[in-house]
């Protein structure tokens, strides 16, 4: 029962961590900040959000280390190539 109230308070943490990045990509929209600066950081909080999500709803932190090093490629691959596609585009 203590391990199920653990992993219950653990879930709980990531998703408060979660709600609140989210928060804070909408304040920056809110607030109007427009510019590479943004975009960087939106993405930067977007690849947080998806690695946390990894690591403690799919389990994969302390799953096999091939599946989340596939997993968090895929991120950084995406990642990179929305960055790029900003850069390209100039904004």
């Amino acid at each position: 029962m203590n391990m199920e109230k653990t992993a219950s308070a653990a879930a709980t943490r990531t998703w408060l961590v979660l709600v609140a990045l989210t928060l804070t990509t909408f304040t920056f929209g809110v607030l109007g900040y427009e510019g590479m600066g943004l975009v960087a950081a939106a993405l930067l909080i977007a690849l947080v959000k998806a690695q946390l999500v990894v690591d403690h709803f799919m389990r994969l932190r302390r799953g096999a280390p091939l599946w989340r090093m596939l997993l968090t490629g895929y991120l950084f691959t995406v990642g990179a190539l929305i960055a790029i596609a900003f850069a390209v585009a100039g904004l």
